[in-house]
């Protein structure tokens, strides 16, 4: 799940980057952030991607 405080930071990260540059630690963080982000991203699409190539196990609300 993507956090709010996740996206916050990333976002700080890439203008503090723009404005005055990232120390090497700032930029590991920047790196690891973005990569939980797109993980995220991709678990997400991963599982709307199933659920239309499988649309019969989802539970049937009577429709």
């Amino acid at each position: 799940m993507i956090s709010r405080e996740l996206i916050d930071r990333i976002n700080h990260l890439w203008h503090k980057q723009k404005s005055v540059g990232l120390t090497p630690e700032e930029k590991e963080e920047q790196k690891k952030a973005r990569e939980e982000y797109l993980t995220a991203i991709r678990g997400q699409v991963r599982g709307m991607l199933e659920d239309i190539k499988n649309p019969g196990d989802r539970q049937s609300d009577g429709h």
